[in-house]
């Protein structure tokens, strides 16, 4: 997931800040992206951990997640104004340092142990990655040549989709590897002394990432990152006010897609461990699932590359289309379908959501000119759709959890009406372009 591109901004043109400092930037920069989709789908891992440890119906696990994308719509604009009061680079230490410290909190949840304040610091972590999607994005934008700002952006996307896919193995050899509930067969209950013993397994996970955090942070604060020269807005402000976004369709549409696809790739990874360790699915003990969930996201990773290979020929909106149909046929399987069949399909839907989120937000943006910026935080805040993943949650504990990715089917539905048309641009003005 990105944040939307800034076009408030140009790169300061100084000696010593091109080539090789550009570079090493990206570099750095890179390891940012690698953190935040590696802890945000740690997540993913720590979901059926922690409703071993608790005892929790589903409703209330998919809380956990949701609390966490609830951070995104509450800590987006104070993100925004606070980078504009300290500026880029110490934004991005703050973030790291906000990371940190819910990392360690983590820790002490883990010792008590606490449902409540795990929330609360999973809320911390959030926090802290939002402030980091909102300074790295615009940054990594217009740090170097205007001319390669998309290609740098891929780059950096790719460092994320690396961590969303290496993230799973760590969770499930270091979590759910070491504890009771991950490695016992489904259905076995736990003693009181065993629950204590699973939940102290997550301290020495979430202090590895608050030391790799706290070294970030210092290497940030003190490497010497090419300013950002600001240019002025006033001219597209006063550009702004002659125009209404509720004018363009794709955008009006777009926010809700983004919102609904959240829904959907949020429900199909948290409740993937579970779903595939059922009997009558694969029959795996949590932490053999959790090795599984790795290609769920290699799966994403793959598809990106190949969606924006295709991309290059062929319309967007008309990829986009495939991919939806695609991902319905796959979770329509995985809801009527069983044994290793449901699994891989399942595991297919990676695949199909891979192009979904950057081509939503790129069609939901076009032609909209000066009003991209707006435009382009509405799509941002629509990531808090991710917070409704408790609704499946809901389902599957009334339903059952195989029954509740009719859920994730009907997303994809709603995906596909707006490749068809909901994403045609109407009133299309010049596009922004970063100067």
């Amino acid at each position: 997931m990105a944040s939307p591109i800034s076009t408030s901004a140009t790169p300061a043109a100084g000696p010593g800040m091109e080539g090789t400092s550009y570079r090493s930037a990206l570099t750095l920069l890179a390891s940012l992206f690698f953190m935040w989709g590696f802890i945000t789908v740690i997540n993913n891992t720590l979901l059926p951990h922690l409703r071993s440890v608790f005892d929790l119906s589903y409703t209330q696990t998919t809380l956990i997640e949701s609390v966490w994308f609830i951070a995104y719509f509450v800590a987006s604009i104070p993100s925004a104004k606070l980078i504009e009061r300290i500026g880029y680079q110490k934004s991005l230490v703050v973030g790291l340092l906000v990371m940190a410290a819910g990392s360690l909190g983590m820790m002490l949840a883990a010792s008590i142990p606490s449902y409540g304040v795990t929330l609360v610091m999973l809320f911390v972590i959030a926090s802290g990655i939002t402030l980091l999607q909102v300074a790295a994005n615009p940054y990594v934008a217009v740090v170097g040549k205007p001319e390669t700002a998309s290609s740098r952006l891929n780059l950096v996307q790719a460092m994320n989709s690396a961590g969303t896919m290496l993230a799973p193995l760590f969770g499930a050899y270091l979590i759910l590897g070491r504890s009771k509930g991950g490695t016992a067969e489904t259905g076995v209950i736990l003693t009181q002394a065993e629950r204590l013993a699973d939940a102290q397994s997550v301290i020495l996970p979430y202090g590895l990432v608050a030391v790799v955090l706290l070294v970030l942070a210092v290497v940030i604060a003190r490497f010497p990152l090419p300013s950002m020269g600001a240019a002025t807005m006033r001219m597209a402000k006063e550009e702004r006010k002659k125009h209404s976004l509720w004018a363009h369709r794709n955008l009006v549409f777009g926010v809700p897609a983004i919102f609904i696809y959240l829904i959907a790739e949020i429900g199909v990874a948290n409740l993937f461990v579970n779903f595939v360790s059922q009997p009558d699915i694969a029959n795996l003990t949590h932490e053999q699932a959790g090795r599984y969930l790795t290609f769920l996201w290699g799966g994403m990773m793959v598809g990106r590359f190949i969606g924006s290979a295709i991309m290059q020929r062929i319309d967007a909106a008309k990829v986009l289309a495939v991919f939806s149909i695609g991902a319905f046929i796959v979770m329509i399987i995985t809801v009527f379908a069983h044994g290793p069949v449901a699994m891989w399909s399942l595991i297919l839907v990676g695949l199909f959501h891979s192009i979904m989120f950057p081509t939503i937000f790129t069609l939901g943006i076009k032609g909209l000119g000066p009003l991209t910026e707006e435009g382009s935080g509405l799509l941002i805040m629509a990531i808090a759709g991710g917070a409704l993943v408790v609704v499946q949650g809901w389902l599957a504990d009334i339903y059952g959890l195989q029954t509740s990715f009719l859920l994730t089917a009907v997303c994809e539905l709603y995906i596909l009406f707006y490749a068809l048309w909901g994403s045609r641009p109407t009133h299309a003005l010049p596009d922004q372009h970063v100067d």
